[in-house]
């Protein structure tokens, strides 16, 4: 019967990690979080709608900057074409 292996004491518990490492969030934005939406303060609600407007904005300003890419990118290989046809049927 194999001997039970001992646990590695050399690598670092992630627990321990976690309880070491700073936290990086304010307490107020820590405590809005843990509330439902339904629960916080008006101005909280406010900003939290406002934040979800601008996001949604952002994201669709973004598909905007791929299609405009996207059109540019097109239009650029249409005219180098019609010019590699220009230049090939010159007399």
């Amino acid at each position: 019967m194999p001997e039970p292996r001992e646990p590695d004491t050399q690598a670092p518990d992630t627990r321990e990690l976690e309880s070491q490492a700073p936290d990086t969030q304010a307490p107020d934005t820590r405590e809005l979080e843990s509330q439902a939406p339904d629960t916080q303060a008006p101005e909280a609600r406010a900003q939290h709608a406002l934040e979800q407007q601008r996001l949604a904005q952002e994201e669709k300003n973004e598909r905007h900057v791929w299609w405009f890419l996207a059109y540019f990118l097109f239009g650029i290989h249409i005219v180098a074409f019609v010019m590699i046809y220009a230049v090939t049927h010159a007399k």
